[in-house]
């Protein structure tokens, strides 16, 4: 069974003189989850996860669980290049209500494909609630092979993956291996409805977080059979995608966050503010979709 099916919203993580911000972070949460959105998933890539301490990103996901309260899945990102540490954080991001658990490949010092299968089904051994993969070899270095998937798709608690590669041959192989226990997900907001036509329930999506009911809606069309209305949503919102990835995620999208009054424009070094080529970018396309600005 799926975790989730249709909008995942890859949520950033408000800042505000250095620290997390929770009362912007439970604005955002309440808009999402009256917008629309079908999951949360905290401290991710958008989420600045590499930045956050274990503490910050623990007391992060109990505060998303706590004030989601059931009402949306919460699923939080472990990921790690080391085992060890990647088991422990699973591990209390259950004891603390997570719904699931998205596992980004090692990094850095990254792994062979054995080694791939090794390190998660450590984690999934380790734990009692559902993992998504995570391969995005433009973030990491490694890729995970659709072999590799059929291996690990074996475990009964991997239960889908984020699929960021852009490699469209790829994609296809596996989305030849989903089925009614293993899910795939677009892990690129220009793919969505492309990899749903193979076969993806739905996306983990950074421009969610700035047009929650209409990510939402787009993706529900597709799930309801309206594929032609889906994809006209989708092209639509393809210039809006390119500026939101106009400079490295999550710069510009936590930009067009604090242009419509919901966020501090507060980032974590070594990200910094967007160049003012991209603001204007950003504020163009944005007032040309028809999103609210401050």
């Amino acid at each position: 069974m799926s975790i989730f099916k249709g909008s995942g919203v890859a949520l950033v993580t408000p800042f505000k003189d250095g620290r997390i911000d929770y009362p912007a972070l439970e604005g955002l949460i309440e808009w999402h989850i009256g917008s629309g959105t079908d999951a949360l998933i905290v401290c991710g890539t958008t989420g600045e996860a590499s930045t956050l301490s274990p503490v910050e990103k623990l007391s992060l996901v109990e505060f998303a669980i706590k004030k989601a309260d059931g009402r949306i899945p919460v699923i939080a990102g472990a990921g790690s290049n080391d085992t060890s540490h990647s088991m422990y954080l699973s591990k209390e991001m259950e004891y603390a209500g997570a719904d699931g658990l998205l596992i980004v490949t090692p990094y850095y010092n990254k792994a062979t494909q054995a080694g791939l299968i090794k390190h998660y089904t450590a984690i999934a051994d380790y734990v009692e609630i559902p993992i998504i993969l995570y391969s995005v070899k433009s973030r990491t270095g490694l890729n995970i092979t659709p072999a590799t998937v059929k291996e690990l798709k074996k475990h009964p608690n991997i239960r889908g993956i984020k699929e960021a590669s852009g490699d469209i041959s790829q994609i296809c192989s596996i989305a030849a291996l989903a089925d009614h226990d293993f899910q795939l997900y677009s892990g690129n907001d220009d793919h969505t409805i492309s990899m749903m036509a193979l076969g993806a329930v739905g996306c983990i999506s950074t421009v969610a977080n700035i047009i929650p009911e209409r990510y939402h809606q787009m993706t529900k069309d597709y799930l309801e059979g309206r594929h032609k209305a889906a994809a006209k949503k989708q092209l639509a919102m393809l210039p809006l995608i390119h500026a939101v990835f106009a400079e490295v995620n999550p710069i510009p999208v936590k930009a067009a966050l604090h242009m419509m009054g919901k966020i501090q424009r507060e980032y974590r070094l070594p990200l910094c503010d967007p160049s003012n080529e991209t603001l204007y970018l950003l504020f163009d396309e944005m007032k040309r979709y028809g999103i609210p600005l401050k």
